[in-house]
């Protein structure tokens, strides 16, 4: 059998253009959202979107080692921790921040359970955000009014209006398979936005009026990382790792998947984010989405014990898998070995 071409990628769009979209992205859903049903059969279950009482004594052991953002070359590939779906990637010359949520809480949900691995004094210069839907635990209104009003902020198709009546003036957003290029000191990097399955809604009456999705960022000559926000598994993976290959690192969820029979269309589970890093070739896999927000069912510190067991299931190096503290750091210098900083839990 021989191997479909690898379509091309789309040309970088104009930063900042103006765009005009559909009033629902619904006919992207891979599968259909929970219903009153579903939350009717949890509760007659027993069932809760909570860790059981008895496992909470775990909370004290989830791993937090803060440290300084490491200084890298251009060339090089660095990201920190800062929890959740938050991180401070360094890639191209470029700080970029992904999902930023610094809040102490979000909407709907507990008080953070670990404390923001990179003190906002201490982010760099932010050259570029992005954005990957609008659920409140990855898009946080108090933690973009920090940045400055010409921050580059790169959302997915819908969104730059609510990003706009924000007062931010650099603002594109972006269908799957579209780019933009930002200018770095050894070139242009390019952001691509791929799909994801998932879902989105901020309101009462906004179900998917906008898109949800990934993130590819890529460097001149390389490196290239994966940022997937929210996602359950499914097919994707397999066509972003067909469209681009060469990913050097796959930064996947592992977090809120239980009851799995109502969450797995939505999260992966640690079991199905290694399967999702395969799917998509990715070298080093760094797992995000726990630890931070009590969101669903699973015990604190179970994702990470099953996502090291399902990475040493596959034979696959030990030091590939970055399962970083919170505010620990990994970095991969330009054509070199990969170096967790800080000291990953184990």
């Amino acid at each position: 059998m021989t191997t479909p071409a690898r379509p091309p990628l789309s040309p970088p769009r104009p930063l900042g253009e103006p765009r005009e979209w559909p009033a629902s992205f619904a006919d992207r859903l891979t599968s259909p959202l929970p219903g009153v049903t579903d939350f009717l059969r949890l509760a007659l279950r027993g069932q809760r979107l909570r860790p059981p009482a008895r496992t909470l004594d775990q909370l004290a052991r989830l791993p937090v080692d803060p440290a300084p953002v490491p200084e890298v070359a251009p060339g090089d590939l660095s990201l920190t921790w800062a929890g959740h779906a938050s991180f401070v990637v360094r890639i191209g010359g470029l700080t970029v921040l992904t999902d930023p949520v610094w809040s102490r809480r979000i909407v709907g949900t507990p008080e953070r359970v670990t404390p923001v691995g990179v003190p906002w004094p201490e982010v760099p210069h932010v050259d570029a955000v992005v954005i990957s839907h609008n659920h409140y635990d990855h898009l946080d209104a108090a933690t973009l009014d920090r940045l400055p009003p010409g921050t580059p902020l790169l959302v997915p198709a819908g969104l730059a209006d609510w990003i706009r009546r924000r007062g931010f003036t650099e603002v594109t957003e972006l269908d799957w398979w579209e780019a933009v290029e930002l200018p770095g000191p050894l070139g242009p990097v390019r952001f691509d936005f791929v799909p994801s399955h998932h879902w989105s809604r901020r309101g009462l009456t906004d179900t998917c009026r906008s898109l949800w999705g990934g993130w590819m960022l890529t460097a001149p000559g390389g490196p290239r990382a994966y940022f997937a926000g929210d996602t359950g598994y499914g097919h994707w993976f397999g066509e972003i790792g067909h469209r681009y290959p060469d990913i050097d690192l796959a930064i996947l969820p592992i977090g809120a998947y239980e009851p799995r029979w109502m969450l797995h269309p939505v999260h992966t589970s640690p079991e199905e984010a290694v399967r999702a890093c395969e799917d998509l070739g990715a070298r080093i896999l760094t797992p995000m989405h726990w630890a931070t927000f009590l969101l669903s069912a699973e015990p604190p510190l179970e994702p990470l014990s099953r996502v090291t067991a399902a990475w040493e299931a596959t034979g696959r190096p030990r030091a590939d898998l970055w399962d970083l503290a919170v505010g620990a750091s990994g970095v991969l210098p330009a054509g070199g070995q990969s170096a967790p900083c800080g000291i990953p839990f184990l």
